[in-house]
């Protein structure tokens, strides 16, 4: 299977990683991961569901070492939206298996 790269696809990729280095900067940020689920599936690889009118979110991934207070970045449509963890909880089988309530960060 061959991936066709278009100028559409690149610019995409080139707005995520202009938002990547909008994150502030502050001590207590360079402790918080960022997670990157823009290549993956909604539906398929996660569920997200939006909540309060698109303030909050919910959503059930998998990966390991996500923790309060990190970031994850979601692709809607063309839209890039990041969010900060409030609340994980970790699945006991299988053990990488998570649900979360994300808060959107608005700039």
């Amino acid at each position: 299977m061959s991936f066709v790269r278009t100028k559409f696809n690149l610019n995409l990729n080139f707005l995520s990683s202009l938002l990547l280095f909008k994150l502030p900067v502050d001590k207590s940020d360079k402790q918080h991961k960022i997670h990157d689920y823009t290549r993956l599936v909604q539906g398929k690889d996660y569920v997200f569901e939006l909540l309060d009118e698109g303030i909050t979110g919910q959503m059930t991934g998998v990966g390991k070492g996500i923790k309060p207070c990190d970031y994850i970045i979601l692709q809607h449509g063309c839209e890039i939206d990041r969010y900060q963890v409030e609340e994980i909880d970790y699945y006991s089988d299988p053990p990488d298996m998570w649900i979360a309530l994300l808060q959107k960060i608005v700039d």
